[in-house]
């Protein structure tokens, strides 16, 4: 099954030089983990120097921090969507929970990066989509073979999983674990 529609936004992003190719990469990686880190308060130049980068390297790529976010946040949604390919081949319910178990973790990052981000930004708009596309043959193929109900949306599955996954009060990760099995488990007949 191939994806039927990519973060356009991002390959446009990403410069073609590959000494700036790389830098930019290495930015966006030292971004992600300042951001797990720190939250989106991050500071700036202590990503541009994660990154072995100056901080003019860091401002050519990301005139803002706005930039640098969305520029994250392009590239959690486009790993997304990627992970509903590479679990495609698997049984429908094996298929389905394996990618609502990356979206688990998509939720988590999407929480530290839209603190920081603009949400009027229109890059949100084309990334629900982009999601929405990705994991809605996943859910078809799962209700084709029964395992899921058919009157249930990729919208209703995934307000469900965001909702269990965004409370923050659970006593421990095995708690957390436990109570979105229990969400994820619900969708299934």
């Amino acid at each position: 099954m191939a994806v039927v529609e990519r973060v356009s936004a991002l390959d446009a992003r990403r410069p073609q030089r590959a000494d700036a190719a790389r830098n930019f990469d290495a930015l966006v990686a030292a971004g992600r983990e300042a951001f797990a880190e720190e939250g989106s308060g991050a500071s700036l130049e202590d990503i541009a120097r994660r990154a072995g980068v100056g901080i003019g390297t860091l401002y050519r790529n990301f005139p803002t921090r706005d930039d640098l976010i969305e520029t994250l946040y392009l590239g959690e949604v486009d790993a997304l969507a990627r992970a509903a390919d590479e679990v495609s081949d698997l049984e429908p319910w094996e298929a389905l929970r394996a990618w609502l178990d990356r979206f688990v973790a998509y939720v988590g990052t999407k929480h530290a990066l839209l603190d920081g981000l603009n949400r009027r930004s229109p890059v949100l708009a084309e990334c629900r989509t982009i999601m929405l596309s990705a994991g809605e043959p996943l859910l078809e193929r799962a209700q084709a073979a029964g395992d899921v109900d058919p009157d249930i949306s990729i919208g209703d599955v995934v307000k469900l999983v965001s909702g269990v996954a965004a409370v923050a009060s659970f006593d421990d990760e095995a708690q957390r674990r436990r109570v979105l099995n229990l969400a994820i488990n619900a969708i299934r007949r």
